[in-house]
């Protein structure tokens, strides 16, 4: 079934209008899905902007893992239910890669113009997750060696696009980071298994593409 443009769909663990909690979307992630998740670092109670981790200089402020380290993400429920009661606004910081999804993100402007040039040609995109700056599409997990030779056979590629593959993360909604909340521009379809994702070349040639296409300048970010 294809994602439907236009419209906001509940998460699940989302009731009303109050916005969902971390702990049911991590275990969601976790247990059902076999996402290994992990939460981030909290952004500075002093300033969003500014980080919880040492470096003063953070470009991610919240939106990363710090203790434990990214080889701690787990699927383990009784572990992910002892993080976030702990820490209940922590945010969940996926593992990409191995069982978990990969992500192709680009500037959020950018992004905004190449998904609704792919609506309209009716590409099949899995769940794409926003932040303030940049948006990221969820694909298949893909090795360094796959996406070494996907990129040599472009003759361009915007230098602004990011791949999140193993040993990479990405920060899931319903995060708040520093630079602000974390959301679903495309959310998964509600039920008990994993959500589909798309081949990472067939997301890298339409995003390519339709910025082609489209004349959309994707700046160097």
């Amino acid at each position: 079934m294809r994602e439907i443009p236009g419209r906001r769909r509940r998460f699940l663990s989302q009731r009303g209008d109050r916005s969902p909690e971390p702990i049911g979307a991590a275990l969601t992630f976790a247990t059902a899905w076999q996402w290994p998740v992990l939460p981030g670092v909290a952004p500075d109670p002093r300033g969003r902007a500014r980080c919880g981790c040492p470096d003063p200089d953070c470009t991610v402020p919240g939106a990363h893992p710090f203790d434990p380290g990214l080889l701690a993400a787990t699927t383990d429920g009784r572990m992910v239910r002892w993080w976030w009661t702990n820490r209940p606004t922590a945010p969940i910081i996926l593992a990409t890669g191995g069982r978990a999804p990969c992500a192709v993100s680009l500037p959020a402007l950018a992004a905004a113009h190449a998904l609704a040039a792919l609506d309209r040609i009716g590409m099949r995109l899995g769940p794409v997750v926003a932040s303030p700056s940049r948006w990221a599409l969820l694909v298949k997990p893909y090795s360094m060696e796959q996406l070494g030779e996907l990129l040599y056979a472009k003759d361009f590629v915007p230098g602004s696009l990011r791949f999140h593959g193993e040993g990479g993360y990405l920060p899931l909604p319903p995060s708040e980071t520093g630079e602000g909340a974390v959301r679903w521009e495309r959310a998964p379809l509600p039920g008990s298994r994993a959500p589909w994702v798309p081949d990472v070349e067939a997301v890298v040639d339409a995003v390519v593409e339709a910025l082609t296409r489209t004349g959309v300048s994707a700046p160097e970010m």
